[in-house]
């Protein structure tokens, strides 16, 4: 069923004329017959959880804003920074399918009666970006973006912001920040967002998937939305699928759908036909699974939970039996550790030692303590920085740690100093005297 790639095929999607013959701006036409309240909640019937990593329900977040007297502005905040390795949803719909964006943004500032949207997009994404810029450039034209919205009386502005590269942009705070002009490094919160966000203001933040899915529901309604998927991950998902599979790319599947069928049906199967080792599920930042652990697994929020791991942003990594896990570690400690802000310092310095110490591991010169140094310094991070980067960024790490372990070990025994390697060496010696 396609909710979120519907007409991607097309070329014209990407002008007004097109996506409006496929039925687009349909649904902002019905929202603006509907009250803002009604929107909201039909949002919350239909179950929709935020598609950006952290499955807040959406039409709760929305329902912050509720009532929206208040002399000061509201705004309107499009994550389309999609920095987490393995994840590139975002980007396939802001090529292909631009106006689902921009007419769930439009549905969505209805019901917030928000005054602008900041598209904050991915500084790398320079395509997207251009197509983006364009369909908003094309929607002011005819008169579905400015003052006077098909003759409403709603006026609606669209502004389009790209990035320089920080991934830790991708975290709300930081993005307003990084709006700002400021710094681009998380906030504390309280305040949240809802109440003093961008500029000061009252501030909704939603991911390019989730928005995405608004037109479908108001105009089917909440319950129809509901339908689809399993009671608490409704609707469907886009999964971004690369490794060792025979066809990479992007899916879009029902919310409950069997983790085994999707790599054996829409990837594929594996590369050569050789045995899954693991997979890294939701995005670089989140626990592997080994392949034994995904029996009777399915692709939801719940059931990835209760097995040890998390959808996530759906950025779906397979590793066949071939991959060195503590080259796997490695490169991922290196991306960390380049990608802190340097706010938080367990964050700044400890991401740096774990990099080094895995590091030495790779080069054979590891020493025994190292994979319990590694978890300690991992627990020195969690849960003490401000956001929470240092808690996604350890979870992998300690993940890989604890169910590959022997591969590290095996690592650490080639050291010519270590214990272990010396053993070795002299037992070989006395069977060689005996």
């Amino acid at each position: 069923m396609k909710i979120l790639l519907k007409g991607i095929e097309f070329d014209d999607n990407v002008s007004v004329a097109g996506y409006q013959s496929r039925g687009g701006y349909e649904s902002f036409r019905k929202a603006l017959s509907m009250s803002p309240d009604s929107v909201v909640d039909e949002v919350k019937k239909s179950g929709l959880r935020g598609r950006g990593g952290a499955g807040f329900p959406t039409g709760i977040k929305w329902s912050f804003f509720i009532p929206r007297k208040t002399e000061k502005p509201i705004y309107l905040i499009i994550n389309a920074d999609e920095s987490e390795p393995g994840t590139f949803k975002d980007r396939l719909i802001m090529e292909r399918n631009p106006h689902l964006l921009l007419e769930g943004i439009l549905c969505g500032a209805w019901a917030l009666q928000a005054q602008k949207t900041f598209i904050y997009i991915r500084g790398e994404y320079a395509y997207p970006y251009t197509v983006m810029k364009q369909a908003i450039k094309e929607c002011y034209e005819k008169g579905l973006l400015g003052q006077n919205i098909l003759g409403s009386g709603f006026s609606h502005d669209v502004i389009i912001h790209r990035g320089a590269g920080a991934y830790i942009c991708g975290e709300e705070t930081a993005l307003m920040n990084s709006l700002e002009g400021k710094k681009g490094q998380p906030r504390l919160k309280p305040p949240f967002p809802a109440g003093y966000g961008l500029y000061g203001m009252p501030t909704n933040i939603n991911n390019v998937e989730t928005i995405c899915n608004i037109p479908f529901i108001v105009q089917n309604g909440g319950d129809a939305y509901f339908k689809i998927g399993v009671e608490k991950s409704s609707g469907t998902k886009l999964i971004s699928a690369s490794g060792h599979i025979k066809k990479p790319g992007i899916y879009e599947v029902e919310m409950g759908y069997p983790l085994l069928d999707f790599i054996n049906n829409e990837c594929g199967g594996m590369l050569e036909g050789r045995k899954i080792k693991c997979i890294i599920p939701g995005g670089s930042s989140t626990p592997v699974m080994t392949g034994e652990e995904l029996v009777g697994v399915n692709l939801d929020y719940e059931s990835m939970r209760l097995a040890g791991s998390s959808l996530g942003c759906a950025g779906f990594m397979v590793l066949d039996d071939t991959a060195d896990m503590v080259e796997v570690l490695l490169n991922l400690t290196k991306f960390y550790a380049h990608e802190s802000c340097g706010q938080c310092t367990p964050c700044r310095e400890g991401g740096h030692w774990i990099e080094k110490i895995v590091q030495r591991i790779a080069d054979g010169q590891g020493r025994p303590e190292d994979i319990a140094l590694i978890q300690s310094v991992c627990g020195q991070i969690a849960g003490h920085t401000i956001c929470a980067f240092g808690d996604t960024m350890v979870m992998p790490y300690q993940s890989i740690l604890k169910k590959f372990a022997s591969e590290f070990e095996a690592k650490i025994s080639l050291n010519p100093n270590s214990l272990v390697a010396k053993s070795k060496r002299l037992a070989v010696l006395q069977e060689n005297q005996l």
